[in-house]
């Protein structure tokens, strides 16, 4: 498996990524899927405070302890859930990310995290406040680098002018192209970008047609609309599970695609499609065949 860098950090992370929100929460079976991502060449895993209240953050701590040396662990904080309720507030305060380290560290049995994400942002936040604090880990020891996880295109311009982040998680897919308008600009700033959604829940996979059809559509594309697409992209490549994946990764921004599997057969197909070539003129044609929308609010 092809490792790159993140970012300006000295942090290898491997090319596919395993998103940890669809593990299960048993232990045992969450176990073998991290293990067999290991052993498919996966050193990258990624989870969030959020995920389950904290039970996901200490299923992959059990589950990577003993290669704990050999992996990057990232996590995310902003969410303040309530622990008798489904209630989440927003919260990228300085007091609320120093002390909720300490617990994901706890529930991750770690000592460190290599990436910090923030797991959101508004441009309403005190943008300056969040940075000290994730500047403070990295002093302290407790983390090796920071990042962001959004979509808006104003407070991703506004930590690539103000912080020293390290990547961006952005959905990114064939059928979601939005980020494509700020890849460049990322890219030369000495960041990078990691990308979530980018089997657009399913549909660019082997099982595309089928979920189409229990799918009132996704994002811009209608039913019919989102049916035609899939039927043409599959026409381009046999395997649109690996169309999905190399489009992505063509672009020298991205230095990792986050892909989530609640079974190790998921994470065995993943790899299988990683592996599958896919021809630069593969590559174009499915994008001539895809909108290239751009994000409409978040701008200012």
């Amino acid at each position: 498996m092809k490792k790159n860098l993140l970012g300006n950090s000295r942090i290898e992370v491997s090319e596919i990524a395993l998103g940890c929100m669809s593990l299960p929460s048993d232990p045992k079976k969450a176990g073998i899927i991290v293990d067999e991502a290991i052993a498919q060449g996966i050193s990258y895993f990624d989870t969030a405070d959020l995920y389950n209240k904290g039970v996901n953050e200490e299923v992959v701590g059990e589950a990577l302890k003993r290669q704990r040396k050999d992996i990057v662990l990232a996590t995310k904080v902003g969410n303040q859930w309530s622990a008798d309720s489904d209630k989440v507030t927003w919260n990228p305060s300085k007091a609320h990310i120093k002390e909720q380290i300490h617990a994901s560290l706890k529930r991750l049995q770690t000592d460190y995290i290599d990436l910090y994400q923030l797991h959101g942002g508004m441009i309403t936040d005190d943008a300056e406040e969040t940075i000290e604090a994730f500047e403070e880990l990295k002093k302290e020891g407790l983390i090796r680098a920071y990042g962001i996880s959004s979509i808006r295109p104003n407070v991703i311009q506004r930590f690539l002018d103000k912080g020293n982040i390290a990547s961006i998680m952005m959905q990114y897919s064939l059928l979601d192209r939005r980020p494509e308008e700020l890849l460049d600009s990322i890219g030369q700033a000495g960041k990078s970008v990691v990308t979530r959604g980018t089997l657009a829940k399913g549909l660019l996979t082997g099982e595309g047609l089928q979920r189409a059809g229990n799918m009132d559509g996704y994002l811009n594309y209608n039913e019919a609309e989102l049916k035609d697409t899939l039927q043409k992209l599959m026409a381009v490549h046999e395997n649109l599970h690996a169309l999905a994946l190399q489009s992505i990764l063509q672009h020298d921004s991205i230095c990792s695609v986050v892909a989530g599997a609640s079974s190790a057969d998921q994470i065995k197909a993943t790899i299988k499609a990683y592996e599958t070539p896919v021809s630069p003129e593969q590559v174009a044609e499915a994008k001539a065949l895809t909108r290239q929308d751009i994000y409409q609010e978040h701008r200012e």
